[in-house]
């Protein structure tokens, strides 16, 4: 496990997850990023990004909390990626994502979900190269027919917003429920690394999670070593959600 010291300071970041509901179901908006792009080029991305210091004052002097600015950064990036313009009582906070081993830079993540407000999308020419309304079932089969790249934490989203028909049923869900804690550690076959290619990502409640008390065989993983990603969890861990 890398120790403190060797790990590069975490950088504030939000994803917003936009929703609606379509002729199929609930449906997720996902955006390309262009291949030439060095923050995950090619991929299908929720809209989002990092915490800008203009996101950090309140708007009665002082400074937001965290979880605030990253509203604001919320906000503010849909509205100049999608042209989609909320509030902030319209989004609902899911989760938090946090890279836990050695990384040329680390972005905490936090992740909320929002009803679309029903208008146009409007790209940021330059920013996306395309979008898509889909269900979050037919982003997953596109990934695991290599079709669409996506990243582990737009994956697992997806994995679990696909049990929902409606956009109110996935909303009222993630309110009910606690943000999720997703503290992740990459797998290599020397166990938990960042070198080389991952087998998999684990977090709290795995057998393989540095500094757990986990049973041989528990398991809250992601195996991405081949597609399709198949993601494992056998436990009950106290950051996990009733989203899945």
């Amino acid at each position: 496990m890398d120790s403190e010291e060797a790990l590069a300071p975490l950088e504030d970041a939000c994803t917003v997850v936009l929703l609606r509901d379509g002729e199929h179901g609930l449906e997720v908006l996902m955006l390309e990023r262009p291949r030439s792009s060095s923050a995950f080029g090619g991929a299908w991305v929720f809209p989002g990004g990092k915490v800008d210091p203009q996101d950090r004052p309140g708007p009665h002097g002082g400074l937001r909390s965290e979880l605030a600015g990253a509203r604001a950064a919320g906000l503010r990036e849909v509205a100049e990626e999608t042209g989609q313009h909320l509030s902030s009582a319209n989004l609902v906070h899911l989760s938090k994502w946090t890279p836990m081993q050695r990384l040329p830079r680390r972005f905490r993540t936090w992740f909320l979900l929002a009803r679309a407000n029903g208008g146009d999308v409007a790209l940021n020419p330059g920013e996306h190269e395309d979008y898509a309304w889909l269900t979050p079932s037919e982003v997953l089969r596109r990934h695991a027919a290599a079709e669409m790249v996506l990243v582990q934490p737009t994956w697992v989203t997806l994995h679990h917003l696909q049990e929902f028909a409606t956009v109110q049923a996935a909303l009222a869900a993630a309110e009910k429920a606690s943000p999720v804690e997703y503290n992740s550690y990459f797998l290599t076959e020397n166990g938990a690394a960042v070198t080389g290619h991952p087998l998999g990502v684990v977090w709290a409640g795995d057998e393989a999670y540095p500094g757990g008390q986990a049973r041989p065989g528990d398991r809250h993983r992601l195996n991405v070593q081949g597609l399709p990603w198949v993601f494992e969890c056998n436990v009950s861990a106290p950051a996990l959600s009733d989203l899945d």
